[in-house]
């Protein structure tokens, strides 16, 4: 592969990586909740009692979406004791995941400064900066997945376990795009290596011949 075509295709996958993260943030389908094959009689629609949520709200059947509880807030004061534990997970998912956003936005013009003035030192800074980035975005996915679990234990010790028989709990498209961003991230970061150390190589064909 040449210099230029590695740089290309960096950027694409950079800019990949950037739709994904911005549609993943921007969606409610983080976490579902499926009722459809449960076999109880709730009645009304199951589809009136399916759920699905993201990062800042909860969406239930046909019903309008409401916020999440703002871990920032003076509502969190109400919140008991054992579950401080959750807005303290939520306080740093809705942190990493959109400063993850900005860092890739600011690696984005980098990497297209490095890439015009094909500088050894800026393309090294650029591929370690996308590698630290999708690090964050790797973070805070982690952080989403221990929240959702730990809030799913607390439902089924409040109401027990035999009422979630047959119910399809788990994760949606929206953390599919974040985790196909986060290694879209990691590639773009390998890729701007990659020309790092391509643009090493010339200079030291460079000075051979000279």
């Amino acid at each position: 592969m040449t210099l230029g075509t590695v740089c290309v295709t960096a950027g694409f996958t950079g800019l990949l990586s950037f739709v994904f993260l911005t549609v993943a943030i921007a969606t409610d389908y983080w976490y579902i909740i499926d009722v459809s094959d449960s076999g109880y009689d709730y009645g009304k629609g199951w589809e009136d009692l399916n759920s699905h949520s993201g990062l800042w709200r909860i969406c239930e059947g046909r019903n309008a979406c409401i916020a999440l509880i703002d871990p920032f807030s003076e509502e969190i004061q109400s919140v008991p004791d054992s579950q401080q534990h959750l807005l303290f997970m939520q306080k740093v998912f809705v942190i990493l995941l959109p400063l993850s956003l900005v860092l890739l936005v600011l690696g984005g013009i980098g990497g297209l400064i490095s890439s015009m003035v094909n500088g050894l030192y800026l393309l090294l800074f650029t591929g370690s900066y996308f590698l630290v980035g999708g690090a964050l975005t790797l973070a805070g996915i982690c952080v989403y997945v221990a929240y959702s679990k730990a809030a799913f234990a607390i439902v089924k010790r409040i109401y027990g376990d035999k009422l979630f028989d047959n119910i399809h709990i788990g994760f949606s498209w929206s953390m599919v795009l974040a985790c196909l961003s986060c290694v879209l991230e990691v590639m773009s970061g390998g890729l701007f290596l990659l020309a790092a150390k391509l643009t090493a190589s010339e200079h030291q064909e460079q000075s051979a011949v000279i």
